[in-house]
């Protein structure tokens, strides 16, 4: 049966990839990468040092005056900003939550950002007490799509990934639950709903909204039938 749910955050308790481009598009354009609002959406999902380093590797800038970790820092500094000024949790979060704890199911946090940013969302919110893990994929030598932080956020919750239901937002991070062997239910954007990368799970919603506790039901018959 399902034992743990582990959420992604951005896309998931937050729509938070506006803040995303505005705050790189900003800061990489200030060190001479061409970013626009389509290359940053082939980004979603991944760590914010591996985006760095991919847009360095593409537009080269003078890493003695704007260093990784200064561009990183500037990013996150913009982000948070954004959300503290601007951030709402998606529709159907709360409810969704209240879902789970009637069912005492632990919940924890696997996201690709960096921890600051997950801090400014669960306190921006009032969300902190509900997550028994908190995990950012900052502290793996891998970020998603590999399945390293599924896998070890799990193992914090003393739960087997088969037995964790992941929800998700993105290609990259649905790849990395599904490879940790966990159930899935993806929430894609609108405008990406029909990608046939989202295939792979179980369940695709348009919102949080749509989860009810009959779609709960499905999932974790499922999971006991096989």
């Amino acid at each position: 049966m399902i034992e743990a749910v582990i959420f992604d955050m951005d896309g998931v308790l937050i729509d938070s990839e506006p803040f995303w481009k505005e705050a790189e598009i900003s800061v990489f354009n200030s060190v001479g990468v061409p970013l626009t609002p389509e290359m940053c959406e082939t980004t979603t999902g991944m760590r914010l040092k591996d985006v760095v380093k991919l847009w360095h590797s593409k537009y080269p800038w003078d890493t003695k005056e704007y260093s990784f970790q200064m561009v990183e820092n500037e990013i996150v500094n913009r982000l948070i900003m954004l959300i503290e000024n601007n951030g709402i949790p998606n529709e159907g979060l709360n409810e969704v939550i209240t879902i789970f704890i009637n069912k005492g199911l632990p919940m924890a946090i696997a996201s690709s950002s960096n921890m600051r940013i997950i801090d400014a969302v669960l306190d921006k919110f009032g969300l902190r007490e509900h997550f028994k893990v908190i995990h950012s994929a900052e502290f793996e030598a891998a970020g998603k799509p590999d399945p390293a932080i599924y896998i070890n956020t799990a193992k914090q919750l003393g739960i087997i990934p088969e037995h964790c239901l992941a929800i998700e937002d993105s290609i990259n991070g649905l790849k990395a639950a599904v490879s940790a062997g966990m159930k899935t239910v993806v929430i894609p954007e609108s405008k990406n709903f029909d990608n046939s990368g989202f295939d792979i799970a179980e369940m695709k919603l348009k919102s949080l909204a749509e989860f009810t506790e009959t779609k709960f039901q499905m999932l974790n018959q499922d999971l006991t039938s096989q």
